[in-house]
């Protein structure tokens, strides 16, 4: 888990490791916690069908414009269909090869690949499509064929990026996403972020001290869904359907109460290798911070160590989950009992006290 910026510092004539311009500005920017990029894969479809779905999608149905790597942005119902034709995904060789039988895996190969391209509430629209054009440009022009569109339906406004597996003039070369490749385009695009005035970093979750791993989205969207529904008025809530819930995450909350209710702890396999992570991001920023008063950046060693305090303590999924019922369920004991000593005094509650 050594941290990126070390192994990028130069040796100055002593001898000494030393930090360059651009890895000093990567620690500020890290300590200052500087908004992060998002860049995901969301999946991909494995035939014409699929895409074209996609495309739909994120075009929401025609409403909003596809942009391409060679016309200009096109809008409407048909635009999505117009552009698997060019891309004549009809001739890619995977295209015929059959579906997988129902409950099996699909091990077909990608016709395309969606990524999202994301920056946190706040930031300028205009400036994340800016930035996801230059991206798309430079990994893919003349390359492979994509289409993009932006969204701002959501307070953190997004670019769904679809990319053509297959290269343009050589079928055999196709276009494979490692987690190598994730990492150096979120690092791009956080560059191209900074290009458009526009404050942003890239870093590993754990060099943060981020210990919860992102949701897949499925789990996301039933878990904002259902959000947004207890946010509903009584009355609004009773006129509509319940949102359905996560069964991966019920799975989760019911091993949680079943260990509660024994007194009996899950063992979590993860927490030990948590804790091992953990300490090794702290030993390599404080070897940062030696580095740093050694070069005489004091000021910002200071910073490091501050921001190593202030992360926060390893815990699992499991242990998360159970902290937020117990005090869940204590809550509501209070209340009830707030409520009894109100009824017992023979005073009616006030508004928003029960």
């Amino acid at each position: 888990m050594a941290l990126d910026i070390v192994s990028y510092g130069r040796r100055g004539p002593g001898g000494m490791l030393r930090f360059g311009t651009e890895e000093i500005a990567q620690i500020q920017r890290t300590v200052g916690c500087t908004p992060e990029v998002l860049v995901k894969v969301s999946g991909g479809g494995r035939d014409a069908g699929g895409v074209e779905a996609h495309l739909r999608y994120i075009s929401r149905h025609g409403k909003l414009p596809l942009e391409t790597d060679e016309v200009p942005a096109m809008q409407g119902r048909g635009a999505p269909r117009e552009i698997v034709t060019d891309w004549q995904l009809d001739l890619c060789r995977s295209q015929y090869r059959p579906k997988p039988a129902a409950g099996q895996n699909d091990i077909r190969p990608k016709l395309a690949h969606n990524i999202v391209l994301s920056m946190p509430p706040g930031t300028p629209p205009g400036k994340v499509l800016a930035a996801a054009r230059a991206f798309a440009r430079e990994n893919f022009a003349f390359q492979y064929r994509y289409a993009m569109a932006l969204h701002t339906d959501q307070p953190h406004p997004h670019v769904h990026l679809v990319v053509k597996c297959e290269h343009e003039f050589e079928p055999s070369k196709r276009l494979y996403i490692r987690k190598e490749t994730l990492r150096q385009w979120r690092e791009q695009f956080a560059a191209l972020m900074r290009e458009q005035g526009v404050a942003a970093n890239a870093t590993p979750r754990q060099v943060r001290g981020q210990i919860r791993k992102p949701l897949k989205d499925a789990i996301h969207h039933r878990l904002r869904a259902l959000r947004v529904f207890w946010r509903l008025g009584p009355d609004e809530r009773a006129s509509r359907r319940p949102p359905k819930t996560s069964s991966f995450m019920r799975a989760k909350l019911g091993e949680v109460l079943g260990s509660l209710r024994t007194k009996r702890e899950r063992l979590d396999a993860g927490r030990d290798e948590m804790r091992r992570t953990r300490q090794q991001v702290r030993t390599d920023w404080q070897s940062t911070a030696d580095r740093l008063r050694r070069q005489g950046q004091g000021e910002l060693a200071d910073s490091v160590e501050r921001f190593v305090a202030r992360m926060p303590a390893v815990q699992t999924d499991w242990q998360r989950m159970a902290q937020h019922w117990k005090n869940t369920a204590r809550n509501r004991v209070v209340e009830r009992a707030h409520v009894g000593r109100v009824q017992f005094l023979g005073v009616a509650p006030q508004r928003g006290e029960g």
